[in-house]
């Protein structure tokens, strides 16, 4: 059975990561301190609500499993702030610190909300019951038109079209393991959201989940391909 589309929810989410992009734009475009104090508020926010979680979770025995946080939230947001701070490429003409983070939110962003068109549109198939709503169809297709969306913003941002491909093809398959990886979590300690500071999308956690997954990925092709 095709899974309704939902106008009012596609606003909602439409309009949240509208302004999430704003606020990496700003965060990344103006200066290297406006990057660090937004993902130094991400930081914290997605490990208040991880503690939440694992509190419910684990019970008395939360301070045990919190150390993995440190591999799932604070190793990507240092990385990320890393390739925030990449310098201007020899011989090309865009500073990868501004690049890079971009085309990352933007893959990102994309595969999201075409993968929940896509899904709710043509979504028949099921992909993993721990997120009921996602499907094979609306994940395929969410990846395949955010890889073709990407050559071209890539090209107007000085990417190469190989590097726009590989940055959104990482990205949105990290990303999908990412957005499992948190419901899984929150299945786990039986909540819908792992916070309400954003309508539409939950908590930090819920709106950064991708992010967190696919940032060391990313990093790993900038480092080991691009420089």
């Amino acid at each position: 059975m095709l899974m309704a589309f939902n106008w009012q929810t596609f606003r909602t989410r439409t309009l949240t990561a509208a302004v999430f992009v704003v606020v990496m734009l700003a965060g990344l475009l103006i200066n290297r301190w406006t990057f660090f104090i937004l993902f130094s508020v991400i930081h914290f926010g997605c490990w208040w609500e991880y503690l939440k979680l694992i509190r419910i979770i684990a019970g008395k025995k939360y301070l045990l499993y919190s150390i993995f946080g440190l591999i799932y939230i604070s190793l990507p947001i240092v990385l990320l702030i890393v390739l925030r701070n990449l310098h201007q490429v020899s011989n090309e003409n865009y500073d990868l610190g501004k690049t890079v983070p971009l085309a990352l939110i933007f893959s990102l962003w994309i595969n999201d909300t075409m993968a929940y068109i896509v899904g709710s549109l043509i979504g028949k198939t099921p992909m993993t019951k721990i997120s009921p709503k996602k499907t094979w169809e609306g994940t395929i297709g969410g990846i395949i038109l955010c890889v073709v969306v990407m050559i071209f913003i890539g090209n107007l941002m000085g990417l190469k079209s190989f590097d726009s491909i590989c940055i959104a093809s990482i990205s949105s398959i990290a990303g999908t393991f990412g957005d499992l990886l948190e419901s899984k979590l929150k299945r786990m300690a039986g909540v819908k959201d792992s916070g309400h500071i954003m309508p539409g999308h939950g908590g930090f956690l819920d709106r950064f989940d991708s992010l967190l997954v696919a940032t060391p990925f990313v990093w790993s092709y900038v480092y080991f391909f691009m420089q």
